[in-house]
Formats: C-alpha cells, sequence, structure tokens
C-alpha cells in the first residue's frame, strides 16, 4: 500500500508533548482504541512507552512517527468513504 501524506505539522502543534493512551486514540480519530493500543504495545508492536502517574504514556513525537508509518492509501487509490 501506498503511504498517504497528512499534515504531520498540524497534528504536531495539536497535540501536547506527552500523551495518555486515551489522547493518542483520539488523535486517530478512534481509528485505534485505547484497548488496541494496549495490545500493540504487549505485543512490542506498539509506540515505545513509558509512564507517568501509573499511567501509560507517549512522547507526542513518537506517536506522530508510528501513526505516520501506518496511514495508507486504501487499495482503490481513493481516500475517504465516498470518494
Amino acid at each position: 500500500m501506498k503511504q498517504v501524506d497528512f499534515d504531520i505539522d498540524a497534528l504536531r502543534r495539536e497535540l501536547p508533548p506527552i500523551l495518555t493512551r486515551a489522547k493518542a486514540s483520539a488523535a486517530t480519530s478512534g481509528a485505534y482504541s485505547t484497548g488496541t493500543l494496549a495490545n500493540f504495545d504487549s505485543k512490542g508492536a506498539g509506540i515505545r512507552r513509558g509512564t507517568l502517574g501509573g499511567k501509560t504514556v507517549y512522547l507526542r513525537d513518537d506517536f506522530l512517527r508510528w501513526l505516520q508509518d501506518r496511514i495508507t492509501e486504501p487499495a482503490t487509490g481513493k481516500i475517504g468513504r465516498h470518494s
């Protein structure tokens, strides 16, 4: 699949420097739930993570790199449900 360009700089400006799983899930517009992110973490396929106040957290730039590596264009070559 071909990687899709998106405005990574806009996300970088909008997101805080440290994200909880809930914030990371919200940043994907729900494409990845908090449970899915936890499953990825447990399998070693997730975002580089740490803990803060007993919660799993991600650094913004690590999250954005991970996300950018996963955004791809559908096989139809069209982006969006009604394209």
